[in-house]
């Protein structure tokens, strides 16, 4: 099975810390439990990340368990890596997407 180095873009960590920082005003301990949440599922990318759909694009994404949050991602074979490009509420406009990651292809 191939392996692949994760990159995570600056604004990627940015919504996690944002969306964290939401959760922790929300609820005690909830901001902690969504970035562990969102860091052990982005690890996990190293390891067929081909299992998750393109979604639109080139990009994939994959859910964030127990929170309404998907993370999008694009696989650069030429390269090996995974790089997640944003972390984006289910809830949201779907053309925030495409203001998000879109430059990144």
């Amino acid at each position: 099975m191939k392996k692949y180095k994760v990159k995570i873009d600056p604004e990627a960590l940015a919504d996690i810390q944002n969306i964290t920082n939401w959760y922790s005003q929300a609820q005690d301990k909830l901001g902690e439990r969504f970035q562990d949440t969102a860091i052990s599922k982005i690890k996990r990318l190293s390891k067929d990340p081909q299992i998750f759909a393109i979604r639109y694009l080139e990009i994939r994404c994959m859910q964030v368990t127990k929170f309404p949050y998907l993370i999008h991602f694009y696989i650069n074979e030429e390269t090996n890596t995974v790089e997640v490009l944003a972390v984006i509420s289910t809830n949201r406009n779907p053309d925030i997407r495409e203001e998000k990651t879109g430059k990144h292809i």
